[in-house]
């Protein structure tokens, strides 16, 4: 690392105008051939796979495909036939402008039940096959834009094509760095300290949406990928940033000069980031052996952002801190403190959690027990229209359909049955289904132009993301379709968006734990492996499993359960994004590492200093208090920021990640590690001589003589 200072500092305009030429490179790249996103949700393997397989097979790709309907109230007027005359000019209008749609009205000949029992709601059926993400935006387009031409006619827009495509990135990049430049602003009180991390969280931004862009050629990627990898970038970016300039500025305080506290910083601070940096890039990673495309995409796309963020902090930082020199505190708004008085309050604090260390980290412990609660009713799934709030289009429609037709009808399954030598089967299939617990109706068979597959459409009693459909789905696969084939060779399999979607739940469910210990244990294994102790690393993983566990806790009790929904303007409660979990941990995870080296690197140099494990403690909390107080506020804006946008998914993946910030820089840093580490005492450090032995050592900090002795 001090090598690689050196060269920064000799090269240091060479280094800079090589990022802004890469930067602008893979921008213009990325735009000129980057591949396009897919919403995919699929899970190879899985029925609702093989059923959307058998219906494209068989010629029923508008069947397996998108599904979208043109919702109204019907004119009650005693001129029926004019009304009528307009739902089908409607119809019609559609036809044209989206010729690649089958448009049904529901005055139409082949229109089934598209009317209400009561006659009060009919809508427009527009089946479309499946389609790139892309391509359904600007059907989306289209649609809005007959919506805005419909004079005659008012309707609403529903179905899984807006479900998919409504959403808006928020404009929570903004946010997030106007709010991370005050934060500095405060914590550093010059322009220069607070400019620098906010260059490298923007050009770590910008070439994570490259990287997304670019990954999209030979990865599926969601659509929600750029906007998650350009938020973990601008946060992990202003994070290491910060640790950097902070021991740049405590070097210069120190009395080095600019080209010797380049090189301390970057073999100290440097280390540290180098450390989180290449942590979170092996968590993230790890969620590619779940063998989502899903989750793969995102994966990768933060993996490359925070890579790419990463080798800014340890290169282009150093040449730009070079540049810089004693100006990084020129233009100060407020007057410079010593590094004691900074510290002053967190060591007082520090001393005080100290002194009744059991009844701290006892009161810590329950207040994050007790948050994370809720995780026992956790439910895994995808959000739709009734989610969202109830001035949009798509959640109108929703309610109309659920009105009209019942909770079900927005979230059908579809039975696919190859029929052949025994087609006689149907029949009784449609009785059975049609007769099971929470089975409002199943429409007629439809058969193929060669006979061989028939589709029935069952609509639930219940919405698609009620728990009684989900059951209804288990009960129909493991009871009802079972016993009506009693061991045929026929082939009957269930599909749809939510039988997808319950699939994809049901397999995140099901290999969470495992990988929530496979992420746990490497975090044990590398604590170890750098403050050679046992205890010291345990303590961390549990303090890790707490912030984890308050963060989903917290998240269920917004997003499900629905407590403060209305004041956050978050539409209706609904379920937890299924992939998100994988990813709280895997970032969390990364984040919390970054903290956890960062504070037990300052105690263990204070340790070795003096080998008084309390005064260790204690100093080591007082001179990382204020960055790690800074670095959180500033990850709590930038996450937490993204709840200010339209996409459901990235509104609870930025709030789950701004609570687990916000826990783990107060109850986990402030009060459960300086607590659990008075109580344990000398035995932190112990490690036994044949783990010493096997584990490699890891280098995290350089030895400084700048830390303050008692």
């Amino acid at each position: 690392m001090e090598r690689l200072a050196l060269a920064c500092q000799r090269l240091r305009f060479v280094v800079v105008a090589g990022w802004i030429a890469v930067v602008a490179a893979v921008t213009v790249l990325a735009g000129a051939a980057g591949g396009d996103v897919s919403d995919d949700y699929a899970l190879p393997g899985s029925e609702s796979h093989h059923a959307a397989a058998l219906l494209k097979e068989a010629g029923f790709d508008l069947e397996a495909g998108t599904q979208a309907q043109l919702v109204f109230r019907v004119d009650r007027s005693d001129d029926q036939a004019a009304f009528q005359q307009q739902v089908d000019s409607l119809a019609e209008d559609v036809s044209e402008r989206i010729p690649e749609a089958r448009v049904i009205s529901p005055y139409s000949p082949e229109a089934h039940r598209q009317v209400s029992a009561d006659g009060s709601i009919a809508f427009v059926s527009v089946q479309l096959p499946t389609m790139p993400a892309e391509d359904l935006a600007d059907l989306q387009e289209r649609l809005g834009q007959i919506q805005q031409d419909a004079d005659a006619l008012d309707f609403e827009i529903g179905g899984v094509l807006v479900e998919q495509n409504a959403q808006s990135g928020p404009p929570s990049e903004l946010v997030g760095i106007v709010a991370a430049m005050i934060i500095l602003l405060f914590a550093f009180g010059s322009i220069f300290a607070m400019g620098l991390p906010i260059l490298i969280g923007v050009m770590g931004a910008a070439c994570g949406l490259a990287v997304v862009g670019l990954g999209a050629r030979w990865v599926e990627m969601p659509s929600f990928a750029a906007p998650v990898a350009a938020m973990i970038a601008i946060g992990v970016g202003i994070d290491y940033a910060l640790l950097v300039v902070t021991r740049f500025r405590e070097s210069i305080r120190g009395g080095e000069s600019p080209d010797d506290a380049v090189i301390t910083a970057q073999a100290t601070a440097g280390r540290s980031v180098l450390f989180a940096g290449v942590t979170v890039v092996i968590a993230s990673l790890g969620l590619v052996l779940m063998d989502l495309k899903l989750i793969t995409g995102v994966a990768l796309g933060i993996a490359g952002s925070v890579l790419v963020t990463m080798l800014a902090a340890v290169t282009l930082l150093p040449a730009m801190l070079s540049i810089v020199g004693n100006r990084i505190d020129k233009w100060s708004v407020h007057r410079r403190r010593s590094d004691r008085e900074e510290g002053k309050m967190a060591r007082a604090w520090s001393r005080q959690v100290q002194r009744h260390p059991m009844q701290w980290a006892m009161a810590a412990t329950l207040l994050l027990l007790v948050i994370t609660v809720p995780v026992l009713d956790m439910r895994l799934g995808f959000s739709d229209a009734g989610t969202k709030p109830e001035s949009d289009t798509s959640r109108e429609a929703y309610d109309l359909m659920a009105e009209g037709f019942g909770p079900g009808s927005s979230g059908p399954l579809v039975v696919a049955a190859r029929v052949g030598p025994a087609g006689d089967y149907i029949d009784t299939l449609r009785d059975a289904i049609s007769s099971t617990d929470g089975v409002h109706e199943v429409s007629p068979a439809l058969y193929s132009e060669s006979g061989d597959v028939a589709v029935l459409r069952v609509i639930p009693t219940t919405g698609p993301r009620d728990a009684e459909t989900t059951e209804l789905l288990h009960r129909l696969r493991e009871d009802t379709i079972p016993e009506i084939l009693d061991g045929s060779q026929a082939e009957v399999a269930i599909g749809s968006a939510t039988a997808a979607a319950v699939d994809f739940a049901d397999y995140t469910a099901e290999r969470l734990p495992l990988f929530l210990s496979v992420v746990l244990g490497l975090a044990m294994l590398l604590l170890m492996a750098v403050f050679r102790g046992v205890a010291v690393a345990v303590k961390a993983v549990l303090a890790n499993l707490l912030s984890i566990g308050a963060a989903f806790g917290a998240t269920v009790a917004v997003f499900q359960w629905g407590w403060g929904v209305d004041l956050l303007n978050l539409g209706a409660s609904g379920l937890i994004e299924a992939w998100v979990p994988m990813m709280l941990i895997a970032i969390v995870f990364g984040l919390s590492m970054d903290y956890e080296v960062f504070l037990l690197s300052r105690v263990k140099e204070e340790y070795n200093h003096s080998r008084n494990n309390a005064h260790a403690v204690a100093e080591g909390l007082a001179r990382t208090a204020r960055v790690i107080t800074a670095a959180a506020a500033i990850m709590i804006c930038v996450f937490g920021s993204f709840v200010l946008g339209t996409s459901r998914e990235l509104q609870l993946f930025g709030f789950g990640l701004a609570f687990a910030v916000l826990v783990d820089a107060t109850l986990v840093r402030l009060v459960l590690v300086p607590s659990l580490m008075e109580l344990l005492g000398e035995r932190n450090w112990w490690l036994p001589n044949w783990l010493d032995r096997l584990l490699p050592t890891v280098v995290i900090e350089r030895r400084t003589e700048l830390e303050v002795r008692p």
